[in-house]
């Protein structure tokens, strides 16, 4: 009751977006509306879901999982705002919400109820926006509190924290390079560090891959992964010294995106690598990388370190309601999708079936 009473609030508000005339494909159910939500994560234990927005002005939704309904969440209200210039003395501002182009999330627990949203951010300036998350009520509250410039020339891709406030975030392609370089396998990213009390991100030697993308860092609060979209691999990083890799995990048949840590499985999501469906392989025409408009199949994988490998988590053909994905949550029980590409978010049919999930022996 009080879940169909929010979702009528919202509505009535005008804030909150049912789901649209969107029919489901033969694999997936759709919430139409969200505009290429490259990032998805679940808050743990609660029934919410977070989408970033890449594309000038989408910003960021939240989910109601269990209502499939969503609401642009950050609105530049002035109870949105608690500006902490200490903490972030070269943010020229708020974020402005009819540019803000999110695209990588990071959420981390900085206390009973209460968390620390990182988003990359693309619209107006290339900076990593931070939020306060509050979930103490039942609808989340959202609060800004400033923003990290990127460095001159170089664009986020993805973002994580540590416990002790340093901040990742990746690079996809440096100036001068291109996606036809890394998908040929060239050196055209890395990892940029930021250590509370730094005034600007530096890179992290070392770092330097074939298309820098998703991002996470391990519990142990030691070593931190990274996606290597061009050789569509995972690399893994000691803090301590990141001159080298420690380990390399190669992706089974797919192009792993982002790489999230949901409900205990280190999941990684993307478009399958050779679709017979378009021609196979991902080319390179005249200098130009394929944009991979053709609809390909989906994977989402759960990388297993103690067996150095990425098992298939959940898998599916190609759909005509859905492409580009690059980002998986489980929420509330459910498998969610996000997409590079789609006006969709997509939930998995019957992802728990054997037929589509795959259990690591």
């Amino acid at each position: 009751m009080r879940i169909a009473l929010f979702s009528l609030l919202l509505l009535l508000a005008g804030t909150a977006h049912a789901q649209a005339a969107c029919p489901a494909d033969s694999e997936l159910d759709y919430v139409c509306g969200p505009q290429k939500p490259e990032d998805v994560l679940a808050i743990p234990g609660t029934r919410w879901l977070i989408a970033s927005g890449f594309s000038d002005g989408a910003g960021l939704k939240l989910v109601d999982v269990r209502a499939r309904a969503f609401t642009t969440w950050f609105a530049q209200a002035p109870e949105q705002i608690a500006f902490d210039r200490r903490a972030f003395a070269h943010c020229p501002g708020p974020v402005d919400t009819t540019l803000f182009n999110a695209r990588g999330l990071s959420l981390r627990r900085t206390g009973k109820d209460r968390w620390r949203l990182l988003v990359v951010n693309h619209g107006g300036r290339q900076s990593i926006e931070a939020f306060d998350v509050d979930t103490r009520a039942d609808t989340p509250r959202l609060t800004w509190r400033g923003c990290l410039p990127m460095p001159e020339g170089q664009v986020g891709n993805a973002v994580a924290s540590f416990a002790d406030g340093t901040i990742l975030v990746t690079v996809l392609t440096r100036p001068g390079t291109t996606i036809a370089d890394f998908v040929a396998g060239k050196i055209t990213g890395a990892v940029w560090q930021w250590r509370p009390g730094d005034t600007a991100f530096t890179l992290l030697p070392g770092t330097e891959l074939p298309g820098n993308n998703g991002l996470e860092v391990d519990p142990d609060e030691r070593h931190f992964y990274v996606i290597a979209f061009g050789w569509h691999a995972v690399l893994v990083y000691d803090r301590s010294d990141t001159s080298q890799p420690v380990e390399r995990i190669d992706a089974p048949d797919f192009m792993p995106d982002n790489i999230h840590w949901s409900d205990g499985h280190l999941l990684l999501a993307g478009m399958r690598l050779d679709e017979p469906a378009c021609g196979g392989l991902r080319t390179i025409v005249a200098g130009v990388a394929d944009p991979m408009l053709c609809h390909r199949g989906w994977v989402v994988g759960e990388l297993d370190r103690a067996h150095h490998r990425i098992s298939t988590f959940a898998y599916g053909r190609p759909q005509p309601g859905f492409n580009g994905l690059s980002a998986a949550a489980i929420a509330d029980g459910a498998l969610w999708l996000g997409s590079f590409q789609a006006s969709s978010l997509a939930i998995v049919r019957d992802w728990h079936a054997d037929i589509i999930r795959k259990p690591a022996p």
